[in-house]
C-alpha cells in the first residue's frame, strides 16, 4: 500500500476532490467547492491546501460565515441533495457563525460540510485568540456549539483520526436517511502536520443514491390500508423532490385517482396546474387541500416530517379513525403522530405500493370532489392576487404580480415572515425545483444567500429571490458576492415596515403593537434608502410603484447582466384571509389587557374544539 507524506490539510482536500457524484447520467464532483472566509485557525495549512487544488475543488469568498453556511445549504437543496458543498472558518466568531446554517441544514436533511478551524491540540499556546475557555471542562471549544446541529461531529486532534473521520462523514453525508450537516473541527497545529497517508484514501469513488425498498410485511399492511380507505389523501414533501419521484408520484395519482397537497418543501415534485395538486396543506395551506385534509379517513405521507405547519398543530387529520400511513426513509420521520411505518425510497415505495394496490382507485365521488375544490380554491386565489388601486399592495399582489411576468423555468426562493405563507398558498410552480422555500427552520436572512446557493446549482434558470425588509436587514452582504461572481439574482423586496408578519400575530393574540414595525415618533416609517443600499453593493436598483410597475421592472431585470433589486413598498396589515388552518399559538392566561383576555377565550375554545375531534 503505498504512502503519501502530505498535511492533514491537503490529504482532506484531495480526498474531498476524490469524490463523485451521478447527476442525471453525468459524473460530476461530488463536492461543488469550498467555501471560505480565512482566519488565523485555517488560513495557514487549510488555505494553502485549498490554494493548491483550485483547478479541481474551487473556493469560494463570501461575506458573512452564516451566509455561506445558507448558500451551501441552498446548493444541496436545488442539487436534490446529489451534490454539496463545504465550508471553512476560523476558530472562533467564524466558527460561531456557522451555527444557524447548520440548524437550517440539520432541520431541513440538507448536506453540508463544516470544516471550522479549532484550538491547538498540544494546548502549548492556550489560551490562543478567540479561543473559548470553559472553567470545568477543558475539552470544550467554540465548535462545540456545533455538536447538537451536526449529523455527525468530529474533532481532529491526531492525523491519522482523518481516515476514520471522513469514511464517516461521507456516510454520512450521502445516507438519504442520516443526511445533515458534518462538523470536522480542525485543530490548527494538526492541519499542518505531515503524515504518510494510505492510498485507499484518495481514491476516487462514486456516490450514487440509495434507495431502500419496502419491507414485504410493511408494504402488504401499506397496501391492505390504502385499499380500505374511501377519502384518500396524499401529503407531498420534500422527500419526493430528494427522491426524484415527482413522475412516480404523478402517475400513482392518475392510476389510483388520489388527490395530492404539498408541504413547502414537496411544492414543485407534482406540477401546479395538475387537476390532483390541491396546492399547499396545513396552516398556510389553500382551502382546498384542507377540506379534503380534514376529511381524509387515510393520509399517505410522502417524505415529510409531518412538522405543526403541515397538519395544523397536529389538528388538520382529525376525522374519526383517520390513519396516518408514514412512506420515508427515516424511521423516526415515518413514526411520527402514531403513523403506519412504510420505510423506503419515496421513489421505490410509490412504485411498490402501486403495484400492490393494482387496479384500486379512489371513489369516483372523492376524485371530483378534488378537482372541484381545486377550481373553486384558484377562484378565491384570484381575488387576492389580482392587482388592486389600493395605495398600498398586498405581499398577494406582488406575488401575483411576479407570477405573471415569470416563466415556467424560473426559481422563486423565500424563507421567512409572511411570505412563505402566501407564496405557499399562490405560487403555481410547473417545473421540478422551480419553488425553493426555507420553511423547516423559517430562517431570517436565508433569502438572498440561499438565491446564490441556487443559482450556482442552477445557473442557466433565473432565480427570484422574493424577501421582506426585516430580513433583508439582516443579512444582505452576498448581494456583493454576487455581483462579484457573476451569478444573477432579481431580488424583489417588499418593504412593509419592519416584521408585519409578527405584527400581525402579535395583534391577533390581543397585545399592543410592540416592537415589531419600523416607526418614527410621529407614527409614519422610519425611510431607509433601500435602492441606495443595494448599488452600494454593486447592485442594480430601483422602486416601484405598484404591482403593473413591478412587471415591465422584472423584464428588464430578466435582461440585465447583473442582479438586481427591486423594492415595492407593501401593506404590513393584509394577508390572505381565506385558505389556512388553525395554528397552536399559546395567549397568556393573566393579562391585563382585555384584547388579551378574549384571545384567551377564543384561543380556549379552539383547543377544546380541537381536542373534542380527537
Amino acid at each position: 500500500m503505498t504512502a503519501h507524506r502530505l498535511t492533514v490539510a491537503q490529504a482532506l482536500v484531495r480526498a474531498m476532490a476524490a469524490q463523485w457524484a451521478e447527476v442525471e447520467g453525468e459524473r460530476r464532483r461530488l463536492f461543488a467547492g469550498v467555501w471560505a472566509i480565512f482566519g488565523h485557525g485555517n488560513v495557514a495549512a487549510l488555505g494553502e491546501a485549498l490554494y493548491a487544488a483550485r483547478d479541481v475543488l474551487p473556493t469560494l469568498r463570501a461575506h458573512n460565515e452564516q451566509a455561506m453556511g445558507h448558500a451551501a445549504v441552498a446548493f444541496a437543496k436545488a442539487s436534490n441533495r446529489r451534490r454539496m458543498m463545504a465550508c471553512t472558518t476560523s476558530i472562533g466568531p467564524g466558527a460561531t457563525n456557522l451555527a444557524t446554517a447548520a440548524a437550517v441544514a440539520h432541520v431541513n436533511r440538507l448536506p453540508v460540510l463544516l470544516l471550522p478551524g479549532d484550538v491547538f491540540a498540544t494546548r502549548a499556546p492556550d489560551p490562543v485568540l478567540q479561543q473559548v475557555e470553559d472553567f470545568g471542562d477543558g475539552l470544550v471549544t467554540a465548535n462545540d456549539c456545533l455538536r447538537p446541529l451536526s449529523r455527525y461531529f468530529d474533532r481532529i486532534t491526531r492525523p491519522e483520526q482523518l481516515v476514520v473521520a471522513f469514511n464517516r462523514a461521507m456516510q454520512t453525508l450521502t445516507d438519504p436517511a442520516t443526511c445533515g450537516p458534518v462538523t470536522l473541527a480542525l485543530c490548527q497545529d494538526v492541519q499542518a502536520e505531515g503524515y504518510a497517508w494510505p492510498q485507499s484514501l484518495f481514491e476516487e469513488r462514486v456516490w450514487t443514491p440509495r434507495r431502500p425498498p419496502p419491507a414485504r410485511e410493511e408494504l402488504a399492511r401499506a397496501a391492505q390500508v390504502l385499499r380500505s380507505a374511501r377519502r384518500p389523501l396524499i401529503v407531498c414533501g420534500g422527500g419526493v423532490l430528494y427522491s426524484e419521484a415527482g413522475g412516480t408520484l404523478r402517475e400513482f395519482c392518475e392510476r389510483h385517482g388520489v388527490p395530492s397537497g404539498e408541504t413547502q418543501a414537496g411544492k414543485s415534485a407534482l406540477p401546479g396546474s395538475h387537476p390532483l395538486n390541491l396546492g399547499g396543506i396545513g396552516v398556510t395551506g389553500t382551502a382546498a387541500a384542507n377540506s379534503l385534509g380534514a376529511d381524509a379517513d387515510v393520509v399517505l405521507a410522502v417524505g415529510t416530517r409531518l412538522q405543526d405547519f403541515t397538519t395544523g398543530s397536529a389538528t388538520l387529520f382529525d376525522t374519526k379513525g383517520c390513519r396516518i400511513l408514514a412512506l420515508n426513509v427515516q424511521p423516526l420521520d415515518a413514526g411520527k403522530h402514531g403513523a403506519i411505518p412504510l420505510i423506503a425510497d419515496a421513489r421505490e415505495g410509490l412504485r411498490a405500493l402501486s403495484e400492490a394496490l393494482g387496479d384500486w382507485r379512489a371513489p369516483d365521488a372523492w376524485t371530483e370532489r378534488a378537482r372541484r375544490e381545486r377550481g373553486e380554491w384558484l377562484k378565491t386565489a384570484e381575488s387576492f392576487t389580482a392587482a388592486s388601486d389600493r395605495p398600498l399592495p398586498s405581499d398577494a399582489e406582488v406575488i401575483g404580480a411576479v407570477q405573471r411576468a415569470a416563466r415556467a423555468s424560473d426559481i422563486v426562493v423565500c424563507s421567512a415572515g409572511g411570505l412563505p405563507g402566501e407564496l405557499h398558498r399562490h405560487w403555481q410552480a410547473e417545473q421540478r425545483l422551480g419553488y425553493h422555500l426555507e420553511y423547516g427552520f423559517s430562517c431570517m436572512g436565508y433569502e438572498i444567500a440561499g438565491g446564490l446557493g441556487v443559482k450556482l446549482a442552477q445557473p442557466e434558470r433565473e432565480v427570484i429571490v422574493m424577501v421582506g425588509d426585516g430580513s433583508y436587514l439582516m443579512l444582505n452582504s452576498e448581494i456583493a458576492t454576487s455581483v462579484a461572481m457573476g451569478l444573477k439574482l432579481i431580488v424583489v423586496l417588499l418593504d412593509n415596515g419592519g416584521f408585519g408578519c409578527i405584527e400581525r400575530l402579535q395583534r391577533s393574540t390581543g397585545n399592543a403593537s410592540f416592537n415589531n414595525l419600523r416607526r418614527s415618533p410621529g407614527g409614519a416609517f422610519d425611510a431607509l434608502d433601500f435602492v441606495a443600499h443595494a448599488r452600494s453593493l454593486g447592485a442594480a436598483a430601483r422602486k416601484v410603484k405598484g404591482c403593473a410597475e413591478l412587471g415591465s421592472a422584472l423584464a428588464e431585470a430578466r435582461g440585465a447582466d447583473r442582479t438586481s433589486v427591486l423594492v415595492i413598498e407593501t401593506d404590513p396589515a393584509s394577508s390572505t384571509t381565506a385558505g389556512g388552518h388553525w395554528w397552536d399559538v399559546p395567549v397568556p392566561e393573566v393579562s391585563d389587557r382585555a384584547a388579551v383576555e378574549s384571545a384567551r377565550v377564543r384561543y380556549a375554545v379552539a383547543r377544546q374544539l380541537r381536542s373534542d375531534d380527537e
